[in-house]
């Protein structure tokens, strides 16, 4: 079975009735993968087999994408990681390790912060903690995005993704420019989530073991966010890899991918490096 064809395993609903669509595959302890801003579970195509020699792995798709509802609003990355309880519970699953990157990692922190129960191991890629404190991405980034021709903007979205070097090598297509058929309100939504998120104050209380990646060259989360999670995280982790942009985890995923296994394998608490 290729990952475009994922099974679907159900849909869980949320407190307030969204029904959230969810993917499991392989056998093993349960690794939550979490994506990236108005993306769906396809953000890990390819990827998530790297996981099956030990775990089992679960995608969903976040409100307002892929098969899940898309109501107009309830968007926030704290609402986003209560929709990843809801999926553990349907599911029936305690506890898991979990894995987010870019939007998807600060997801993840609030999973990890407000529900440290349901949490063996926690890795933040690409990521960031938010709010005043985060180093945010340039001006000329965000106009780069925001240019009126779709072409030029997701030509530039592409750049800040993968390196030239790595696209000559993988023309595409690509997982990761997000789902084409978000309606217009959830594709504000979930903009307005990833600029609104703000998890420093309750970093501290992660108890999680907890890996931070990312591209040394990402100018979409700056690197200098790597430091300022460790610094508020108490049991971390870190690894840069330089020359790869936002996208680390397929420019980079043979080692990426190796690291994250190595790290979810280990039954002691790691050190701060």
């Amino acid at each position: 079975m290729s990952d475009t064809e994922s099974p679907l395993a159900g849909y869980a609903h949320a407190e307030d009735g969204t029904a959230l669509a969810c993917q499991r595959r392989g056998t093993g302890f349960p690794l939550v993968l979490l994506a990236g801003q108005a993306n769906n579970h396809h953000w890990w195509d390819g990827l998530r087999e790297d996981f099956h020699g030990t775990h089992s792995t679960i995608t969903l798709d976040y409100r307002g994408t892929g098969a899940s509802d898309k109501p107009q609003g309830g968007y926030s990355t704290r609402q986003f990681a209560e929709d990843v309880i809801a999926v553990l519970d349907h599911l029936g699953i305690e506890r898991a390790d979990v894995y987010g990157t870019s939007m998807g990692g600060r997801v993840a922190q609030w999973v990890a912060a407000d529900h440290p129960e349901r949490v063996r191991r926690l890795v933040l890629g690409c990521t960031s903690p938010g709010g005043p404190h985060a180093v945010e991405r340039g001006t000329s980034v965000r106009r780069a995005l925001a240019q009126p021709d779709p072409r030029a903007a997701l030509h530039a979205l592409i750049d800040l993704m993968y390196s030239p070097a790595w696209r000559a090598a993988h023309p595409g297509p690509y997982n990761t420019l997000g789902d084409p058929d978000m309606p217009p309100h959830a594709r504000r939504g979930h903009l307005l989530a990833s600029n609104r998120h703000d998890a420093w104050d309750a970093l501290p209380g992660i108890s999680a073991p907890t890996l931070i990646l990312h591209g040394g060259q990402d100018r979409m989360a700056p690197p200098d966010n790597l430091a300022l999670l460790a610094t508020r995280i108490p049991h971390t982790r870190t690894h840069l890899f330089p020359g790869a942009r936002h996208a680390y985890f397929e420019e980079c995923r043979p080692e990426a991918s190796a690291l994250v296994a190595a790290f979810l394998g280990h039954e002691e608490q790691p050190d701060r490096e």
